[in-house]
C-alpha cells in the first residue's frame, strides 16, 4: 500500500474515532453512527489495499517465476 493511501486510511479511522466520541460527549447519536461508520470504511479500504498489494505481489512473484523457468 503507498504511503499516501495508507495515510488517507488511517485519517479516516482516525477522524471517526473523533466524530464517535464526540457524540457519546454530546448525546448525538447522528454523529457517533457517522463515526463509527467513517472508522469502518476506514478500516475496509486499508484492508482492500493490503489484499490488493499482496496480490500484486503474487503476480510478480509467479511472473519472475515463470520468466526465470524459460531461460
Amino acid at each position: 500500500m503507498g504511503v499516501f493511501d495508507q495515510a488517507k486510511d488511517k485519517a479516516e479511522q482516525l477522524i471517526g474515532e473523533a466524530k464517535e466520541k464526540l457524540g457519546q460527549k454530546s448525546g448525538n447519536e447522528d454523529l457517533e453512527a457517522s463515526g463509527k461508520k467513517d472508522q469502518t470504511v476506514g478500516e475496509v479500504k486499508e484492508t482492500g489495499h493490503d489484499l490488493r498489494d499482496k496480490t500484486a505481489g503474487a503476480v510478480q512473484d509467479a511472473k519472475d517465476k515463470f520468466s526465470g523457468g524459460n531461460r
